[in-house]
């Protein structure tokens, strides 16, 4: 019995489980690769730790303002923020756009939080899959450097930022688009042609 329990939970977890495991491979390769990384991105060094200090900063105040009646991601991409996640009214989610707006450096906030329960955990699980399978595809297309579109998916709707040329913008869309189970594909991209 104890067996077959513990069968069921390896394989439940094996996603995670996996994903640690690339985490930490991508941690050990991090001292090479962050290097590279940054260098094939096209914000400056230092527009890429302003938007690290924007997420930072504006989670912060939302912890603090708002505790765990809400669940807000904070993502800054060229000091363009984009907030996801659930709120339980439309007050409360305008209340957070603004304190993100405050926030030094902000330059414009897509305020995407819908209005409802707390998502569960399967939910953001299964976000974090469609994720991982929109930037697995972005890899095998070859159409455009991966680390030009960041990917963020939340209720099964795949939001699109970064800085592209229209064409690179069309094909990451057709890409998400295209993927098994993603609902929607929203664009926040700035264009750079």
């Amino acid at each position: 019995m104890l067996n077959r329990n513990l069968k069921w939970l390896l394989i439940l977890l094996f996603p995670f489980i996996s994903g640690c495991a690339v985490l930490v491979a991508a941690g050990v390769v991090s001292g090479v690769g962050a290097g590279a990384a940054v260098s094939q991105d096209r914000r400056t060094s230092g527009m890429f730790v302003e938007d690290e200090g924007i997420e930072f900063k504006s989670g912060r105040r939302i912890s603090e303002k708002m505790g765990g009646d809400v669940n807000v991601n904070v993502t800054s991409f060229n000091r363009n923020v984009l907030l996801t996640g659930e709120a339980p009214t439309e007050g409360l989610k305008k209340e957070i756009g603004k304190l993100v707006t405050g926030v030094e450096n902000v330059r414009k906030v897509t305020n995407e939080i819908a209005i409802g329960d707390v998502s569960s955990f399967a939910s953001r699980s299964n976000d974090a899959l469609l994720t991982s399978k929109v930037k697995a595809r972005f890899l095998d297309s070859g159409e455009f450097q991966v680390n030009h579109v960041k990917v963020v998916t939340e209720d099964a709707v795949v939001y699109l930022l970064g800085l592209v040329k229209v064409r690179e913008g069309d094909s990451a869309v057709n890409i998400a688009r295209s993927t098994s189970g993603v609902r929607k594909v929203v664009k926040v991209f700035e264009y750079l042609d």
